[in-house]
């Protein structure tokens, strides 16, 4: 039996969101190309938007702000950004038990498709694609009702700038370190192929899109949003676009801790031990510290021992860190702040 295509190109930014989910609630299998003909941010449905996300900014701006019911982090989305959004029921048997098995499986396709406009993408586990080092594709999947739903992009352009200014930043050094680290990690398809990207126009990547998905997923059938599948998304959009929904789930935090891309993270953390407050940024590249910064309400430790610290860190592995502080701790001595504490902060 032929999938449904709904190849619908710009679309009414709510309605980007709202077509998968209100597909997956009808168990309508199929696939959608489309992209929001105006800005959003959308957040994970395991976040809190309040924490992840600078609502006050976003309402300053314009920008809407969504939850979705796939997992992920929270993401600025704009017309240059091309989705793909796979529904299958449950019991599809193109569905694979693991999960690693599942990103490979419906990953290949968009690697493939990026490869046939010369721009090399391979997985970068468990769901990202890489060019070289830089992120060319995220997605993320999740069930909704009994479907699985997968989604993702192709990125013709992104805007590192205004993602890293709708993002909750506990100060602007954290907001410019993490717009910096997304400019040397996010790749597009005018950033890597320059003035030769011009020809590929959204309608031509997604005609390559469905004919790459329909070796996976067999023929696919063209569509448009009938009376039915309009009115669940009508229905949909009176829960999903309240502000009770984007804001459940609250939670208190402790610190930020942003993905970049699968293998690098963006951490800063506070711990409050007796002697005061300890702050700490850090990169984690593929589970080991890259660059760590430590500072706190007062530091009476000398600078040349923080240095020291932080160079010591600097490829450290969570095993790693016992050892690291404890020599630290028994060469540094400060009231109120033992090796707990700091073990506490760089816990990951």
């Amino acid at each position: 039996m032929s999938l449904a295509l709904y190849d619908l190109g710009k679309v009414p930014w709510a309605d980007s969101q709202l077509l998968y989910h209100a597909m997956a609630r009808l168990g309508r299998q199929g696939l959608a190309l489309v992209s929001p003909a105006s800005p959003y941010v959308c957040v994970g449905f395991h976040q809190d938007a309040a924490q992840e996300v600078d609502l006050d900014h976003c309402r300053q701006a314009g920008l809407p702000v969504f939850r979705r019911e796939v997992g992920g982090g929270a993401v600025y989305l704009d017309g240059r950004q091309y989705f793909f959004q796979i529904v299958l029921r449950r019991d599809n048997p193109l569905i694979p038990a693991r999960r690693d098995e599942f990103y490979a499986r419906f990953l290949a396709p968009v690697a493939r498709a990026y490869g046939r406009i010369g721009v090399e993408a391979r997985l970068k586990p468990v769901n990202d694609l890489l060019c070289g080092q830089r992120k060319v594709c995220g997605s993320g999947a999740g069930e909704i009702g009994e479907s699985v739903v997968f989604v993702g992009n192709m990125i013709m352009d992104f805007d590192c700038q205004a993602m890293a200014r709708v993002l909750r930043a506990p100060d602007e050094k954290f907001r410019d370190k993490a717009q910096k680290t997304m400019e040397a990690n996010m790749g597009s398809i005018r950033g890597l192929l320059g003035s030769a990207a011009d020809r590929w126009t959204e309608g031509a990547l997604n005609q390559i899109m469905a004919e790459e998905f329909a070796k996976l997923l067999g023929p696919l059938e063209p569509a448009r949003p009938d009376q039915a599948l309009r009115a669940e998304m009508d229905r949909l959009a009176q829960r999903m676009l309240a502000p009770q929904w984007l804001l459940r789930g609250r939670r208190p935090s402790a610190g930020r801790r942003l993905k970049i891309r699968a293998g690098l993270e963006l951490v800063q953390r506070l711990h409050k031990a007796p002697g005061g407050l300890l702050r700490l940024e850090m990169e984690l590249r593929d589970g080991r510290i890259g660059q760590a910064r430590l500072s706190g309400d007062f530091f009476a430790y000398p600078p040349q021992a923080v240095e020291a610290l932080e160079a010591a860190l600097e490829g450290a592995g969570r095993d790693d860190l016992p050892t690291i502080i404890h020599e630290f701790v028994g060469q540094n001595q400060l009231p109120g702040v033992g090796a707990q504490d700091w073990l506490t902060l760089l816990a990951f």
